[in-house]
This record gives C-alpha cells, sequence and structure tokens, in this order.
C-alpha cells in the first residue's frame, strides 16, 4: 500500500485534478444519447453524487456520498436518481428502495482515510427503469497502469448537467487503488471511469477523491472485484433472488476500492 501511504498527507489538501484532455459539458441530447444511464444522485439535503446504472434497478455510486458531515446516514428515503440529468430534466426519476454500502465501510469523518478500500455502494431503485434510451452499463476487471480512461461526472459548477473527460490515465495502482489523471471536483464521488471494450464504454472503476500524488493533482478510483460481489449478494440475499454475477464485461463486475475524506465530494 505504498501508494495510498503516500497520498494520505495530501488527500485532504487537493482541490482538483490535472487534467490531461480538457473537460467538456454534455449540453445536448445528442451528446448525453449514450450516457443516459449515468445520473445525478440527490441525497436529500446533504447535496448530491454522481451515479451509474449497472442493471436496470441497480445503481453504482460511493459509500461516503450516504453520509453528511456529521456521520448522519441519509435516509433511504430521501435519495432520488435522476438518470441523464440535465438542465432541470431527467429522463428517468426513481426514489431507493434501499442503499447499501460496503460492510467494511465505516464513516469516520472527513479527515480520515482509514476505510479508503471500501468505499463503495449499490441503490436499489424502487422501480426498475425500463426505458430502452436508458441501458445499464457493463462492468470489467481488468484495470492496467497507463491506461486511458475516460469519466462522467456532475459536479460543483456543473450540477445541472454532465461532463466528460474524454482522455485521462490509470497512473497508478496499489490493491484497491487506482490513481488516475482524470479532472473531477465536490459532486463528482461515484462518478463512473470508463474504459472502451469491443467499441463499448464499461465502468472499471468508481470516483472517491481527488487528492496529491508525486506533486501533481489527481483523481482516485474505487476498484470493483469482490467489493461489488460483497453489495450484490447482499441484495441477492434481501431479496431472495438470483442476480447474475458473471465475471469479465458483465453488469456485476469485481475489484478493490478506496474512500478518501468522508463525504469529500458531497457537497457541492
Amino acid at each position: 500500500m505504498r501508494i495510498l501511504a503516500t497520498l494520505i498527507a495530501a488527500v485532504i489538501l487537493a482541490t482538483s485534478a490535472q487534467a490531461e484532455g480538457d473537460l467538456r459539458p454534455l449540453t445536448s441530447l445528442d451528446a448525453t444519447k449514450a450516457w443516459q444511464g449515468v445520473g445525478r444522485i440527490n441525497l436529500g439535503t446533504s447535496g448530491f453524487c454522481t451515479g451509474t446504472l449497472i442493471a436496470p434497478d441497480l445503481v453504482l455510486t460511493a459509500a461516503h456520498c450516504f453520509f453528511d458531515a456529521d456521520g448522519v446516514r441519509t435516509d433511504d428515503s430521501d435519495i432520488e436518481f435522476l438518470a441523464g440529468w440535465q438542465h432541470g430534466r431527467a429522463s428517468a426519476y426513481r426514489g431507493a428502495r434501499r442503499s447499501v454500502i460496503h460492510p467494511d465501510y465505516v464513516y469516520k469523518g472527513r479527515d480520515n482515510v482509514d476505510k479508503v478500500s471500501s468505499d463503495l455502494a449499490v441503490i436499489q431503485l424502487d422501480q426498475p427503469i425500463k426505458n430502452p434510451s436508458i441501458r445499464p452499463f457493463d462492468t470489467a476487471l481488468t484495470v492496467e497502469r497507463g491506461q486511458e480512461v475516460q469519466v462522467i461526472s456532475y459536479a460543483k459548477h456543473r450540477a445541472d448537467a454532465p461532463s466528460i473527460q474524454e482522455t485521462c490515465n490509470v497512473l497508478a495502482r496499489d490493491p484497491g487503488v487506482y490513481v488516475t489523471s482524470c479532472d473531477v471536483d465536490f459532486g463528482s464521488s461515484g462518478a463512473p471511469i470508463f474504459a472502451m471494450q469491443n467499441g463499448a464504454p464499461v465502468i472499471l472503476s468508481v470516483v472517491s477523491a481527488k487528492a496529491e500524488w508525486r506533486q501533481q493533482k489527481v483523481a482516485l478510483g474505487v476498484g470493483l472485484d469482490q467489493r461489488l460481489s460483497a453489495l450484490l449478494s447482499e441484495i441477492e440475499y434481501n431479496d431472495g433472488v438470483f442476480r447474475r454475477t458473471d465475471t469479465g464485461a458483465s453488469r456485476v463486475a469485481l475489484q478493490t476500492g478506496i474512500q478518501p475524506s468522508g463525504a469529500l465530494f458531497l457537497k457541492p
């Protein structure tokens, strides 16, 4: 965990991430057509995060999103997912049947990084989204150093439409820790980090924090691996139904995760 040890002192000091490609707002229906499964998660009065459909009724995001600065967990009745949110309208609106955070995650405040490897959560929606234009994204296992990725997120000063950075890279990795050059800010927590596989975007990671590493500003990603499997297993157990959990480019992939400083991106 050498990377994590290097990041701990700087994670709270960073204010932005270094961009390799320009961060571009997606302001038209045509521009957002392929990304309708990415949406804004409203969390009562606590703020918002970014989330992504990985099944018609499941949204992937970061665990720290569900806690306010005092460590109070947002009630499921106060969670809303706005698929494809853009300028006051969403392609679909859904509430939460339940939210499930990784069992190893314990919120310990914004200045604590002890639980960086479990900052992952899934929202089970109160109703599946069956609109054919809003497609869930597949997930994938393999994350390589130097791999080109892209991120789509909502954030401070750009909360009303998603933005895309089409070119950033995985700079380094530890077990469960991905250091990327992607551009993130408050509100970007839970945003999907994509790679192209066979001509289609698949989710490799979820944005957890912004930090500083080797004197450059970076974004930290949560891997999926057993952590996502654990979340899906909990939902399956409570539902009493089997949910497909193939490896590779399946809708419920796998690797490890990292959380920075509590609700670091929660409030705009």
